[in-house]
């Protein structure tokens, strides 16, 4: 009798968010999980269930989200990458396939992740660019949030930055670092981290906007932590203005 083997292949996804409600399954829409599984299915003949390694909204963008699956398949791990493209819409692209070991986990590996919201600072909108950042038409004072942003590096309680009554058993995550630069007119803020709760980072770029509209001041930010209540936080920011850069597993990798 000869013996099958399973096996666990990584996928690395870069997707445009714009027309899915988000990655993960869910029954009020298309997602790019939906999609991705049926691509699967479709190759291999069989029912594949992908799991990811983040759940991004609707709206938002991925360079490096993570997904595995496993398959009894004879295609090499590398492989994937280029059979699944050509069952994947334009918006959806694998941009690397390889083999793990069957016991790794993309959610509960220790992951450093990062993400960026972009800021689109003129006056009138660019219509090229409506649905990958945010438009602001006022001033806003960039250094001013740069100061801002060093209060949320290291490990603090981020309950004020979450949605209300999360569905976590710690609010507690440790940020590594945050990057605010101007390229032309549009603001970058890069954030790395551990793990990030529901609509984190994008309760982060709201709350980072009021500041650069001096609605807030930078040393603000303190207590807007220490109060643990999301009502003392900025707004959520639009979805289109964040993308999921990047995933690294530093103990695996």
């Amino acid at each position: 009798m000869v013996e099958v083997k399973t096996m666990r292949v990584k996928l690395t996804i870069a997707y445009d968010g714009t027309n899915y409600s988000g990655w993960q399954i869910q029954s009020n829409g298309i997602t790019v999980q939906d999609v991705l599984n049926q691509a699967l299915k479709n190759l291999l003949g069989e029912d594949v269930r992908t799991i990811g390694a983040s759940r991004t909204d609707a709206g938002v963008h991925a360079l490096g989200n993570v997904a595995v699956f496993d398959t009894t398949s004879q295609i090499p791990a590398e492989k994937f990458s280029y059979a699944l493209n050509a069952r994947l819409p334009e918006d959806i692209r694998i941009q690397r396939s390889e083999e793990v070991p069957t016991d790794f986990h993309p959610r509960f590996t220790t992951t450093i992740k990062t993400y960026e919201y972009q800021i689109l600072n003129r006056t009138f909108a660019d219509p090229t660019r409506r649905l990958y950042s945010f438009h602001w038409y006022g001033k806003l004072d960039l250094e001013a949030m740069q100061q801002a942003a060093l209060y949320l590096v290291g490990e603090h309680d981020f309950k004020s930055f979450a949605t209300e009554s999360p569905d976590v058993t710690t609010t507690v995550r440790t940020i590594n670092s945050i990057r605010l630069w101007k390229e032309n007119d549009m603001i970058h803020i890069r954030v790395t981290g551990n793990g990030f709760l529901y609509h984190m980072v994008r309760i982060i770029a709201g709350t980072l906007l009021e500041v650069g509209k001096a609605n807030y001041r930078p040393e603000q930010i303190q207590k807007i932590l220490t109060a643990k209540d999301r009502r003392a936080a900025g707004p959520t920011a639009r979805a289109q203005g964040l993308t999921l850069v990047e995933i690294c597993y530093p103990d695996w990798e």
